[in-house]
């Protein structure tokens, strides 16, 4: 394939055409090994190459991206990735961030070529930021029986309970976002699920208003909570039946796979943005890597 001038081709007052281009030699990268191609365009004189809008441009250590990706998926903290790896903490955080924005596209993108989920369940997990006194909630929606992350969302809440007071007096009022966060997941799930989906949740009493608003043709079934059974840090529940099931196991996971939502951990959440982008990491490994192994593994049995 002929190569064309990027910059011609995004500047709308280019009068010939971005065609115009001659190699210019080619150059070694390092990062990973590989020679470039270099050119030269004819139009506007400028220099590029086969990198030059390559997501990872200008990377020196784009080898590191899919192992820091599975290891950020996989319970560690950035500064044992750093300490695994050789690198400084600076390096996993802008890898981090990289990672996290990218994940979010590609998670959308991956979710749209699946068949419309028929049954999905979806519920709030609760966490903090900084510290327990400005808690956070995640809005989760899984798809049933497969156990398909299909959306997730970060929102601010207020405290509850006996430090409520506490938390007003220390830092203030906080706004309760999550009816924002539920719309979020709840728009990004009409494009993955069809018209009359068998929705599942607990009898949160702001559930069934936004459930109708945005699938006013779904069934929406509302369980009675559960009491929690401490190994599975408030998300698996007692013995006996688990309505919820799906989502619950899903909501253990994350927790054990995110450092920084482990009920006993040293890690935390400073920015609740941060949380967002490790939630988008785990979600995109849970879908594309970790379900297709156990896929395949109950093939081979």
């Amino acid at each position: 394939m002929r190569a064309r001038c990027p910059y011609c081709l995004i500047n709308p007052e280019t009068v010939r055409t971005p065609d115009n281009v001659l190699r210019a030699g080619r150059f070694w990268r390092k990062s990973d090994g590989r020679f470039i191609q270099r050119f030269r365009c004819g139009t506007c004189t400028r220099y590029f190459s086969h990198a030059t809008w390559n997501e990872c441009f200008r990377q020196k250590k784009r080898k590191l991206n899919s192992l820091i990706f599975e290891q950020l998926a996989s319970g560690l903290s950035h500064r044992r990735i750093a300490i695994l790896l050789n690198i400084h903490r600076t390096t996993v955080t802008r890898k981090f961030l990289f990672l996290g924005k990218k994940s979010a596209d590609e998670l959308k993108a991956a979710n749209k070529g699946y068949e419309p989920a028929i049954v999905i369940e979806f519920d709030d997990m609760e966490t903090h930021e900084h510290t327990h006194l400005k808690p956070l909630s995640i809005t989760q929606a899984v798809e049933a029986h497969t156990r398909r992350i299909l959306a997730v969302q970060v929102s601010q809440m207020p405290m509850k309970g006996k430090t409520a007071a506490i938390s007003r007096r220390k830092y203030g009022p906080r706004k309760d976002l999550r009816a924002k966060g539920r719309a979020e997941v709840f728009r990004q799930l009409q494009n993955l699920v069809v018209p009359t989906v068998l929705i599942k949740s607990d009898q949160n009493p702001h559930y069934p208003k936004d459930v109708k608003r945005f699938f006013p043709h779904a069934t929406h079934q509302a369980f009675l909570s559960r009491r929690a059974a401490t190994e599975g840090q408030g998300e698996l529940k007692k013995k006996g039946f688990d309505p919820l099931f799906t989502f619950n196991h899903t909501a253990a996971m994350n927790r054990e796979n995110i450092n920084r939502l482990k009920r006993r951990t040293w890690c935390t959440t400073k920015k609740a943005e941060r949380l967002q982008l490790h939630l988008n990491i785990y979600a995109l490994w849970h879908n594309e890597t970790y379900l297709k192994l156990i896929e395949k593994r109950k093939k081979r049995a």
